[in-house]
């Protein structure tokens, strides 16, 4: 049974014999279209995760991608099928022998053009078959990531598009924070920002007490102090 497509052993070894510089040949399956059956030789291969056609094949003078589905290892002793060549041009009458002491004769008048016969033309060599342009696969864009954290009673946002850091981490107020939590319609998340600003207010409120606790002792001392001068 003849393969229908390039499997995973057979790229290893067509990735094998570019390494070792040598350009594996390969068959064109029904799948590449009107190029079907013809050889072409594998020139490198791509990255299969940013593009399905990732095999870049030379076919006459174009280097062309393709999936490994268009593509099978080429069967022993197959060749590429060339163009059939231009049949050769009708040989010219060669001049009569020139004898010496003969009579010259006039030359046969011309005959008419219609009485003459129309030379054949010769048939037109079929042009090699071109492989079909491929479109060519835009990369998608990487994707966009937008982080809102809080640790160590502070609320952070920060960006990154991919691998790459479009914004650091950066602090915001907590009203900030609440405020992009609520245009977020995620259960139980504005929950947990509302218990965590309700725990960092009751700390600020008891924080307050303690600093007027201790101005009234300030204020109570400074007040003897006056009476006593």
């Amino acid at each position: 049974m003849v393969a229908t497509a390039l499997n995973t052993d057979e790229l290893q070894a067509i990735r094998d014999g570019l390494s070792a510089g040598r350009k594996p040949r390969v068959q064109f399956t029904e799948a590449a279209g009107q190029i079907a059956g013809q050889i072409g030789q594998v020139v490198g291969l791509g990255d299969p995760a940013e593009s399905d056609e990732f095999v870049m094949v030379r076919f006459g003078k174009d280097e062309l991608p393709f999936s490994p589905a268009d593509l099978r290892v080429a069967p022993r002793g197959a060749v590429a099928k060339k163009a059939a060549p231009a049949p050769p041009e009708p040989e010219k009458p060669a001049d009569p022998p020139f004898v010496l002491d003969q009579p010259v004769k006039a030359p046969p008048a011309p005959r008419k053009a219609a009485e003459e016969p129309a030379a054949p033309a010769p048939a037109p060599a079929p042009a090699p078959k071109k492989a079909p342009a491929r479109p060519v696969k835009a990369k998608p864009a990487p994707g966009l990531t937008v982080t809102l954290a809080y640790a160590e009673g502070e609320w952070t946002v920060a960006a990154n598009q991919g691998a790459k850091a479009l914004a650091k981490p950066y602090v915001i107020r907590p009203a900030e924070a609440l405020r992009m939590v609520s245009l977020v319609d995620v259960p139980g998340v504005q929950e947990a920002v509302e218990q965590i600003l309700s725990a960092e207010r009751a700390e600020a409120e008891a924080q307050a007490q303690r600093l007027r606790a201790e101005l009234a002792e300030v204020e109570a001392r400074l007040a003897e102090l006056g009476e006593a001068g």
